[in-house]
């Protein structure tokens, strides 16, 4: 699917005016024809100050490009590819629909399009991304849900194809990205419930091959040891990416013999799961059990009590994605496209000072599992 730019323009040429060229945008500044071209095509040679200036005086004069004649003389297609992976566990995350209306707005700002396009499989997704590359449909790439280990990210690298990706991975070579500091807000729930009171607090990570996973774990720690709390490797829950999985997570880990009565979670879904656990043991969230968790799904803000959880601003990620691709395909290096952004902490009811001591509330769960 290729979703077509929004025209950006505010004044557009009277229809019966010939054609406005590069050379009228270049009589218009005083400038050459060829310092207009570089511009509007964003060789890197131009500064910025004057490529600002130029696209102003080409949006005010009604200059519209021949894509076809553009794409001959610069090798480009001005569109920026998406490949989504349709059967992943999570591949139906809300954050989707803004997350790409952040994408077109701001590749509609550049006059470019997006082209957006779904696998099924790994190797469809890699086979998916270098189609789009042999039929000339996208300069560069978004990734999405980055893994440690990422293929995409080796295929696109091996083939010099600008690509960006929303996370991190463990080989930063040649790699730009916009991430979410994850590790900062696991850090700072952790340190959060310490302070309520909690002392046995637990984490319950994502799929291990994502390196916010790996992150999160390590956020998580560096928050048990800013309160002086030991790590204890028997409070990592299952990895958990659904309802399903949360809850049985939860389950487990309030079956140990010194049970938290605080858990983090990696995702949020992961976490909705726990409240299916805690009702079937007769455990209220907030008093017996307290949860924090990640990504602000609008699920949360309904639970009973409200999930507080850190948040991410999917538009604003889509938005500066796009931007920093765009610079990476007119040839910035990759390691000048590197930014992290701050979660957004959505205070709920779901953490909250013990009720029970870990001992206490091992010998509830006793005493339930006997009615």
């Amino acid at each position: 699917m290729q979703t077509a730019s929004t025209d950006m323009s505010t004044k557009r040429p009277a229809p019966n005016r010939s054609r406005v060229t590069i050379a009228d945008v270049a009589k218009d500044l005083g400038v050459t024809k060829s310092t207009v071209s570089r511009a509007l095509n964003g060789y890197p040679d131009i500064a910025e100050t004057t490529r600002l200036r130029i696209s102003r005086a080409a949006e005010r004069l009604g200059y519209r490009p021949l894509s076809h004649a553009q794409a001959i003389r610069t090798g480009r297609v001005r569109s920026l590819g998406l490949v989504l992976q349709i059967d992943s566990e999570d591949s139906a995350r809300p954050f989707l629909a803004n997350f790409i209306a952040g994408i077109t707005q701001a590749a509609s700002a550049e006059n470019w399009t997006v082209t957006i396009a779904t696998a099924e499989t790994d190797e469809g997704v890699r086979e998916t991304l270098s189609r789009l590359v042999d039929e000339h449909k996208a300069d560069g790439f978004i990734l999405p849900r980055t893994l440690r280990q990422d293929q995409r990210v080796a295929t696109l690298r091996a083939q010099n194809i600008p690509f960006i990706m929303f996370g991190r991975t463990d080989d930063p070579t040649g790699c730009a990205w916009y991430d979410i500091k994850g590790e900062d807000a696991m850090r700072a729930a952790t340190t959060r419930l310490a302070s309520l009171g909690h002392t046995r607090i637990a984490h319950v990570p994502g799929g291990a091959e994502y390196t916010y996973s790996k992150l999160r774990i390590q956020g998580y720690r560096e928050g048990l040891e800013a309160a002086g709390i030991p790590f204890d490797p028997d409070l990592i829950g299952a990895p958990s990416l659904t309802r399903q999985s949360g809850d049985a997570s939860t389950r487990a880990l309030l079956a140990l013999p010194e049970p938290p009565t605080a858990i983090t979670f990696a995702v949020d879904r992961a976490a909705l799961g726990a409240y299916r656990a805690a009702q079937a043991l007769n455990l209220r969230i907030g008093a017996d059990i307290s949860l924090i968790a990640y990504d602000g799904v609008p699920e949360g803000a309904y639970a009973d009590p409200g999930l507080t959880t850190f948040a991410v601003n999917s538009r604003q990620a889509g938005e500066r994605l796009a931007t920093l691709l765009i610079k990476r395909i007119r040839g910035a290096a990759p390691e000048d496209l590197r930014e992290l952004a701050p979660a957004t902490l959505v205070e709920r009811g779901s953490d909250r000072p013990p009720r029970l001591t870990p001992t206490e509330l091992a010998q509830h769960l006793k005493h339930q599992s006997t009615i």
